[in-house]
């Protein structure tokens, strides 16, 4: 197993992607080039990928109750904090300090993926997720998404499909 991660690193892989791999499911990376400037991760990278932006979605980590979580909604909208809460069984949400959220997860901002953190986080993913047959979220790092079926970032996040988006 070893050798394969290593042979994944090599190849521009991120834990998000070996994560992927290891598990056996399709799925697809898009690579593009992170444009620093622009004022939007998800919306960036809906651009460069020639996407929808309801079929992008943004990965966000929220504190519920002292408790991190993470959310992943369309690009093309907003998380709707009490949604979340309620969701996980919650009262209330605000969005995490973004220097815990990096350190917690293993990825930076504007890079962090659903997929392969560092530590493990309930995690919520909008109901819209369902009307597409593949949406795209962050492989990890700026400028490189992974698509792959709603079904699957379910099944490998264990998370909890919940109308969480407004807009």
């Amino acid at each position: 197993m070893a050798k394969k991660q290593k042979k994944q690193q090599q190849s521009g892989g991120t834990p998000a992607t070996v994560a992927l791999t290891a598990a056996g499911v399709e799925f697809t990376v898009h690579a593009y080039e992170h444009d620093p400037s622009h004022p939007s991760y998800g919306e960036e990278a809906a651009e460069a990928m020639g996407v929808s932006p309801d079929r992008v979605f943004k990965t966000l980590v929220a504190d519920v109750d002292g408790a991190l979580t993470v959310a992943v909604v369309p690009v093309a909208g907003s998380l709707d904090l009490k949604a979340l809460a309620s969701a996980v069984g919650g009262k209330r949400a605000a969005m995490a300090d973004p220097v815990l959220a990096e350190r917690t997860t293993g990825y930076v901002r504007g890079g962090i993926s659903p997929l392969g953190q560092r530590k493990r986080l309930p995690t919520v993913v909008d109901a819209s997720a369902t009307d597409h047959a593949t949406i795209c979220v962050s492989a990890g790092r700026r400028g490189l998404e992974v698509e792959l079926s709603p079904a699957d970032l379910a099944a490998l996040t264990a998370a909890v499909l919940s109308p969480i988006a407004r807009g």
